[in-house]
């Protein structure tokens, strides 16, 4: 039985994952959403200007009135400050299952930064929503991704071709998930 109680602060040892605010526009514009490689195998095209940082902010920000909406900075305490995202970017409650996207600034990458929001982002999609799966895909061409889940405790489930597009064009899409019976509480 699912129980959804949107986007809540999540605190990991180096993070604090939370909702995103007016005034984070600006370094989430400089910290990732400008550059072109952090967006390269994305859905979404690198932003071109501070004020479209601004305007998907302010979709997000309507968006949270909705108890079944999850979508959160990645604030790295040491700064202060956002360096990416992580949302659940499907969810089919009928099944109980949630799929999530991610992304941060390539100065953050190779840190386990990734994998510390997903791993926390997970316990609170079973432990607090009640998922009973969460999944997550990548482009083949982007492996470290794939990483990320695999360090998750994720389990690779195949690649459909030719089922998705992002900014290289149509790509396949590696598909991997963990059960709520998998995970470790």
């Amino acid at each position: 039985m699912l129980t959804h109680k949107g986007t809540q602060t999540i605190e990991t040892a180096r993070l604090i994952l939370r909702r995103a605010i007016r005034e984070d526009a600006e370094p989430m514009f400089r910290n990732w959403a400008s550059d072109p490689e952090v967006t390269k195998f994305l859905t979404w095209p690198a932003h071109g200007s501070i004020a479209v940082s601004e305007m998907v902010i302010g979709s997000w920000l309507q968006e949270y009135e909705r108890d079944n909406y999850y979508q959160w900075m990645i604030e790295l305490k040491e700064i202060g400050e956002p360096i990416g995202s992580i949302s659940v970017v499907r969810q089919n409650d009928r099944v109980e299952e949630a799929e999530i996207g991610y992304c941060i600034g390539s100065r953050w990458w190779h840190q386990g930064i990734t994998t510390e929001a997903l791993t926390a982002v997970i316990e609170f999609l079973f432990t607090e929503v009640g998922m009973n799966r969460v999944a997550a895909r990548h482009d083949p061409n982007n492996p470290h991704s794939g990483g990320v889940m695999r360090k998750c405790g994720m389990k690779y489930e195949g690649t459909h071709r030719a089922c998705d597009r992002n900014n290289q064009g149509v790509c396949d899409a590696a598909q991997y998930a963990i059960l709520r019976s998998e995970w470790k509480f």
